[in-house]
């Protein structure tokens, strides 16, 4: 198992931005030792330091709760959704410069390539009916936890479309807590809410806690 080179402070301690730390790296070891603890990483600005951040309070997406409209039910019958065939592509569209608040760069990345290659980071994609890839969903997940980091569109209804597949996936795989972080419109309108910081805490803990021994998930 890959040893973690960092103490993260308590996610309690984080500012009033919610940021924990700044530094750091971003091996697999060190991410996932975060998202187990309630942190997680974020530029600071492009291309800069690497915040961590645990905003209080913190946007969760309820499985069961997922908000489909019946316009959303008839465009799913349009689109295809496949599994982890795609992960870069679907970064690469999150990552896209020309989208507003934008803030996965070349580091960040490379840190989900690594997750994604060692068995922690996944993607939803979203395909036409002529198998274009046209919306999806990629995040970071653990035993019955999954953090949803990024989505993107080509056409409408397809990031909510790789949203209600993203739903179905965790749902069939007994994930417990789909982590969001910060609650924006479009999420509420799909059914995430938010819930204080201590009770996030303590969802997590019981959805990263399978392994009684507490070990962190192993990595390469």
């Amino acid at each position: 198992m890959s040893e973690v080179s960092w103490v993260f402070p308590p996610a309690s301690t984080a500012d009033e931005n919610g940021i924990v730390g700044v530094g750091a790296d971003l091996s697999p070891a060190t991410m996932l030792a975060a998202y187990s603890d309630g942190i997680f990483p974020m530029p600071l600005h492009e291309d800069g330091d690497v915040a961590w951040w645990s905003p209080d309070p913190r946007a969760i997406m309820p499985i069961e709760g997922l908000h489909v409209s019946r316009s959303l039910r008839r465009s799913m019958r349009r689109f295809t959704v496949t599994v982890d065939t795609e992960f870069e592509a679907v970064v690469d569209a999150c990552a896209d410069p020309g989208r507003p608040q934008g803030w996965i760069d070349q580091q960040m990345k490379d840190a989900y390539r690594r997750l994604h290659e060692a068995g922690f980071a996944h993607s939803i994609e979203v395909r036409s009916a002529a198998g274009e890839l046209i919306g999806g969903l990629f995040g970071v997940g653990f035993d019955r936890f999954f953090a949803g980091e990024s989505m993107f569109h080509h056409e409408t209804d397809a990031s909510k479309g790789a949203l209600v597949a993203t739903c179905d996936y965790l749902r069939n795989a007994r994930v417990v807590l789909f982590d969001v972080q910060w609650l924006t419109p479009h999420l509420e309108s799909m059914g995430a809410i938010e819930v204080p910081r201590t009770e996030y805490l303590r969802r997590l803990a019981e959805a990263v806690s399978t392994d009684p021994s507490g070990n962190r998930p192993e990595v390469p």
